[in-house]
């Protein structure tokens, strides 16, 4: 199959197979290794070192000693190399979203949104870097004078996901990088290719050595990531990933109470009231489920359509889904590409299983199956009506092309169901009324709530969850205070 491989890259360098610690391209101090598998084909592209804990102790120091001098460098310096860098993205886009296509299985054309939104939070936070203002505080007494100022938190450890190689490791380390921090990264085993890429090109816009590090790990992640929790010199830790997961790094940060910034599971809500226009609800929710294959933590996971509306939009649906094609992320034309790994098919074929057990009418899809004859992850678009709210997908992300459709009668009840999980990350409102759109979006328990749209990422918007989806905020002005401590002066001026 053509552009099977990453040898067809046009800047070779791009593809990596080491860790990166300290300004050099390392093996693991054991020798081990893993592969990495194309998720269409599962042919082997590439093997990385097996690192551990040993590793991770030898980038923290690294990245250690290069903050006693990154944080000096001026915030304008900081700015020019993550613009530089947002710049070198954008040249070498093609060959960043075929690496990405080849590791993760998502389209080239999804891929290629992926490395521009990438390539925007760096630029985003080039312009953040110089607004990291403290403030002069006025005082009740006059013998004194109180002032603050912005101050790098120290060593950053950012914990990328496998769904968003590219854009989840931007959008932390951008932001580290801006406030004067120095980073160690661990990109997910199953997609490591991408974030190596970065490093590539975060050398060529000039970052000094040190502040940036890679440990690549798929067997070793518990270890790794216990020892980027205790260590002492890590001051900052930020996670993209599973809520249980999430929860274990916390128990490990708080030993020497580790700032923290968790963006976890989502279950997202996505509500079409009968005053929306079908056409514009039938769009936003194929973007907002079946985008990444609906793999997104902000993927539309509990579809709830009000009654006048239910048959109209579910009809509209099934037609509009029949026409998306699954396939290899390289073929033309391909819409939804392998989910990411084997799990995740078992576990849309539990989902699946599940809900019929409970009496939901299959309408499309329902099973893994290998599209021309590959052998990877696919999972067929699947449509699911008349969903009981004890099944599985109520209370679970299903993170596959699986749509759980389900009736309400009213604002009242529809907003009890969307609220009772016990994550909130991101909703979806279709309606044409403006005063319900204000109504709704104000009581959903949630980080992000998106209207007449399926989308909720934009470099200058806030991301996060509340409840069980974590805390913090990835992205907007807040995304680089997440690196920053707050210090006060007070000055006595009495003579």
């Amino acid at each position: 199959m053509a552009f099977s491989t990453p040898s067809t890259i046009k800047r070779k360098d791009l593809f990596q197979q080491k860790g990166f610690i300290a300004g050099s391209w390392v093996d693991s101090i054991s020798g081990a290794t893993f592969d990495v598998k194309n998720p269409a084909t599962l042919e082997t592209i590439a093997t990385l070192p097996e690192m551990n804990a040993a590793d991770a102790q030898k980038a923290i120091e690294a990245a250690n000693e290069s903050f006693k001098t990154y944080k000096k460098i001026p915030a304008r310096q900081r700015s020019r190399w993550l613009r530089r860098w947002s710049d070198l993205c954008l040249e070498n886009i093609d060959d960043l979203a075929l690496l990405l296509t080849l590791e993760n299985g998502k389209p080239l054309t999804e891929a290629r949104g992926e490395v521009a939104y990438a390539a925007s939070f760096l630029e985003w936070f080039a312009g953040q870097a110089e607004q990291t203002h403290g403030e002069v505080v006025p005082t009740a007494n006059t013998k004194q004078r109180i002032l603050t100022v912005k101050e790098p938190i120290g060593v950053a450890a950012c914990l990328a996901p496998w769904n968003f190689p590219i854009a989840m490791i931007t959008r932390k380390v951008g932001a580290a990088l801006a406030a004067g921090c120095s980073t160690v990264w661990k990109p997910a085993g199953e997609t490591p290719l991408s974030a190596l890429a970065q490093v590539v090109l975060a050398q060529a816009a000039g970052f000094p050595t040190g502040c940036v590090n890679v440990i690549t790990t798929l067997n070793n992640v518990a270890e790794v990531g216990e020892t980027l929790c205790q260590s002492k010199l890590v001051r900052k830790l930020s996670f993209t990933g599973s809520t249980r997961i999430g929860k274990l790094l916390v128990q490990q940060c708080s030993s020497n109470l580790k700032k923290l910034s968790l963006e976890l599971g989502g279950n997202s809500p996505f509500i079409v009231f009968d005053d929306a226009k079908v056409e514009t609800a039938v769009e936003a929710c194929i973007m907002a489920k079946f985008r990444n294959s609906g793999q997104t933590c902000v993927t539309a996971n509990r579809i709830f359509v009000q009654d006048e509306i239910y048959d109209r939009f579910t009809e509209a649906l099934v037609e509009r889904v029949k026409t998306l094609k699954v396939g290899s992320g390289i073929e033309d034309g391909v819409f939804v590409g392998p989910l990411t790994h084997d799990r995740a098919v078992q576990k849309a074929l539990d989902h699946v299983n599940d809900a019929q057990s409970r009496g939901a009418s299959l309408l499309l899809g329902g099973s893994s199956f290998q599209p021309g004859n590959l052998p990877g992850y696919f999972f067929q678009p699947t449509i699911l009506s008349n969903m009981s709210t004890e099944s599985l997908t109520t209370r679970e992300e299903t993170f596959a092309p699986v749509v759980a459709l389900y009736r309400f009668k009213t604002e009242e009840e529809v907003l009890e169901k969307a609220n009772n999980c016990d994550v909130g990350l991101g909703s979806f409102i279709m309606t044409e009324n403006v005063s319900r759109m204000w109504r709704v979006a104000e009581s959903l328990e949630v980080g992000m709530v998106g209207v007449n749209l399926g989308l909720l990422s934009a470099c200058e918007s806030p991301f996060g969850g509340v409840k069980e989806s974590g805390y913090g905020r990835e992205g907007g002005r807040q995304g680089i205070e997440e690196y920053l401590i707050t210090k006060s002066i007070l000055i006595n001026v009495a003579e």
